[in-house]
């Protein structure tokens, strides 16, 4: 059997294969609902036979939103949409993942299609908030520093969007602490210049990380898996590094973390990202040794030998596509076939899939 295709056992779950649906934002939602985009977007890869679909990131209150068109868990009128959904991937064999977040700094901007700039408040954008008033860039209105009793709050809603989650069906709750947003402008002393029990050293630095997971835990059944996506590393002297992210993994474990999902960067626009095949997968292999943890690996895999040789060589529990994904949603039925293993295809699509 190809190592990619290995059934991977997380708590109560049991993934078909190795293969995972990355988070990733369509900006195609009003009011946070989700819609039918959606149904059909994570619809199709589920279909596609990967053993996981994650939802792009759910913001846990409005102002954390990346855009206004950013898919939303911070009320009970959204768990019926994404129900169908979450019902519709698990019926395909597939683990239904939610991925829940805040923008911070980064949040009130336009699609990728329209600039990606920030909006104005009075021009449908809000004030963003941010561990400090630091602007992601020069030229962005400095967002608010929160207070200790708001960092409280979003601790909460993070929770709530656990038990929204749940109630909407999802079997993987995954929490973002990556890319720039919110909880990794704590993490990085690029953007957290607090002075308080928040900021400083990389014990106050990871508090609010910490804290999001121990609520998200409690509010999440043990039964179910959880995982945490991290930037492993800024690419910035002076900022996060792959130490700090061991560091940070093995305290994860310890709250009942199931498996980091090992992404890296966004704290910086001007960071030099050396963006080749499989660039990523080195800060997983590392996490996956010296953390204890099982790991998820992602960025620019995207070839079937490529991905088997990452499970095959243990640097990695889980590969998470998303680019590739989006090109071919059934990437997993066509590297099921290239590698000789088992991968159920739909009756629907057998006759072009057919058995060699």
């Amino acid at each position: 059997m190809a190592h990619l295709f290995a059934p991977l056992r997380i708590r109560d779950v049991t993934f078909r294969n190795r293969i995972a649906v990355s988070p990733m934002c369509q900006y195609s939602s009003e009011d946070g609902f989700a819609n039918d985009w959606h149904f059909v977007h994570l619809g199709s890869r589920a279909v596609g036979g990967a053993a996981a679909v994650i939802t792009e990131a759910a913001a846990v209150e409005p102002i954390g939103r990346i855009s206004p068109a950013d898919l939303g868990i911070w009320k009970d009128e959204h768990v019926d949409f994404l129900a169908r959904v979450a019902r519709f991937i698990a019926g395909q064999g597939a683990i239904p993942g939610m991925q829940i977040a805040h923008a911070g700094r980064k949040a009130s901007t336009r699609p990728p299609w329209e600039g990606g700039a920030t909006i104005p408040e009075g021009h449908g954008g809000w004030r963003p908030v941010a561990p400090s008033p630091i602007p992601f860039r020069a030229a962005d209105p400095p967002p608010t520093e929160l207070s200790k009793e708001k960092i409280h709050c979003i601790c909460e809603a993070f929770a709530a969007a656990a038990h929204r989650a749940l109630a909407a069906g999802f079997q993987l709750l995954e929490i973002h602490c990556a890319h720039g947003y919110l909880a990794h402008e704590f993490l990085s002393p690029l953007s957290n210049h607090r002075t308080d029990e928040y900021g400083g050293s990389l014990e106050n630095r990871m508090r609010f990380a910490l804290g999001v997971t121990a609520a998200v835990r409690r509010a999440w059944p043990e039964r179910l898996p959880l995982f945490v996506r991290i930037s492993a590393t800024d690419w910035v002297e002076g900022g996060w590094t792959p130490d700090d992210s061991v560091e940070l993994a093995r305290r994860l474990r310890g709250l009942g973390v199931d498996l980091i999902d090992c992404s890296s960067g966004g704290s910086d626009p001007a960071a030099q990202i050396p963006a080749t095949p499989g660039y990523q997968v080195p800060f997983a292999d590392r996490i996956k040794r010296e953390a204890g943890i099982l790991t998820g690996a992602v960025g620019l895999i995207t070839g079937a030998r490529q991905a088997e040789e990452i499970v095959a060589c243990g640097q990695a529990d889980l590969v998470l596509l998303a680019r590739e994904m989006l090109r071919n949603p059934y990437f997993a039925l066509h590297a099921g076939r290239e590698l000789g293993a088992e991968s159920p295809v739909p009756v629907q699509y057998v006759r072009a899939f057919p058995r060699a």
